[in-house]
């Protein structure tokens, strides 16, 4: 049976379609997606893997504090990931990466889910600096500007939040050890502890100002690159609208897909994407195949190699779905308990590089 959290996802989806389609001429809509050259869409999707690449790099850097590993042994792990955004609510996606690359190196979830979020949200900064420096040029609907205040706020206080941890460890975990020894039973706290040691580690990147820089650097060029996938793709359709309009587009619909909808950011990429272009007079039916078209192009190519990396590691649907239950009940267990036991890792590694849950038998983050 499906919880209540993926119905809720479902209304919001609804909500964001009806939106997004009120009004549509269906015959000009058709005829846009008829007369539409797709072969735009081939370098498009070259264009976009490259960015995928990119953001591989970005994790192996974030990585590195608590385990050196190369770039192309991560990319699966990363496409799988992406998958697992796609074909499940929640984000469960990240979630399913980190237990994938627990499988595959030994490294605990919960330092590298934290890495994981600690890139959404500098993710979510590089958005609302594409909003900010592009407003010049390409004023955003009214009503999508209060909802990039919000998300204005949200991301810097994720990130200060995440700055005065890394920061600040020592104090924080005198603070953290205070009220866990008041609340928890002492048969938890230990666990508990290790968890949020975890935590810590996977935020080292935010101790340095010159990694911090290079790791916003380097988030500021995935988004560039994935924009540039949607200048491509504009060219399939008879519209023509500047690069930062389009960087515009990039920004809002990525900032609304962090809404929790249906799997696959259904409404939430499409309602907002499609409102940006009509305020650059791109025609509705026009908006709508464009967006239509990019959203399966953002989607497909990457769920397929990722549902093809998933059978190559062996990793079961039931796997899957323990990943997401896990990544829907953080709050009251620890993420390696609710997970199967991993087979050693393939790759045998030298001495005092073995994760961190493998040095501590027994213990869980």
């Amino acid at each position: 049976m499906r919880s209540w959290k993926f119905w809720v996802g479902v209304l919001v989806s609804v909500v964001f379609l009806r939106v997004a389609l009120r009004g549509l001429d269906l015959e000009r809509f058709w005829q846009t997606l008829q007369e539409a050259n797709y072969w735009w869409i081939v370098p498009g999707v070259l264009v976009y893997f490259g960015a995928v690449l990119v953001r591989t790099w970005r994790w192996h850097y974030m990585l590195r504090h608590i385990k050196p590993i190369p770039t192309m042994r991560l990319f699966p792990v990363v496409v799988i990931g992406y998958m697992g955004n796609n074909v499940y609510p929640v984000r469960a996606g990240e979630v399913l990466r980190s237990y994938v690359l627990r499988r595959k190196e030994g490294v605990a979830m919960s330092a590298s889910l934290t890495t994981a979020i600690l890139e959404r949200v500098f993710d979510g900064l590089v958005m609302l600096l594409f909003v900010f420096v592009t407003l010049p040029f390409a004023p955003l609907p009214p009503a999508y500007q209060q909802m990039v205040m919000v998300f204005s706020g949200l991301f810097g206080l994720a990130l200060l939040v995440f700055f005065v941890i890394a920061a600040r460890p020592e104090r924080i975990r005198r603070l953290y050890s205070w009220g866990v020894n008041r609340v928890l039973p002492e048969a938890l706290r230990p666990q508990v502890h290790h968890l949020f040691d975890h935590i810590i580690e996977g935020l080292q990147s935010l101790r340095s100002p010159r990694e911090m820089a290079l790791i916003f650097l380097t988030s500021t060029l995935i988004w560039l690159t994935e924009t540039t996938k949607y200048w491509f793709v504009m060219h399939a359709f008879p519209m023509d609208v500047p690069f930062s309009v389009l960087m515009l587009m990039t920004a809002v619909v990525n900032l609304f897909t962090t809404i929790p909808s249906s799997p696959g950011y259904v409404g939430t990429f499409d309602a907002p994407g499609i409102a940006v272009l009509k305020q650059f007079n791109v025609g509705h039916a026009v908006a709508t195949g464009y967006t239509l078209v990019l959203h399966v192009a953002l989607w497909l190519p990457i769920t397929l190699l990722g549902a093809w990396y998933m059978l190559r590691e062996s990793i079961s649907w039931k796997d899957i779905e323990r990943a997401t239950q896990a990544g829907e009940s953080l709050e009251n267990q620890s993420l390696e308990h609710q997970l199967p036991e991993c087979p050693p890792p393939e790759i045998q590694l030298p001495e005092g590089e073995v994760g961190e849950a493998e040095r501590k038998p027994g213990v869980s983050s």
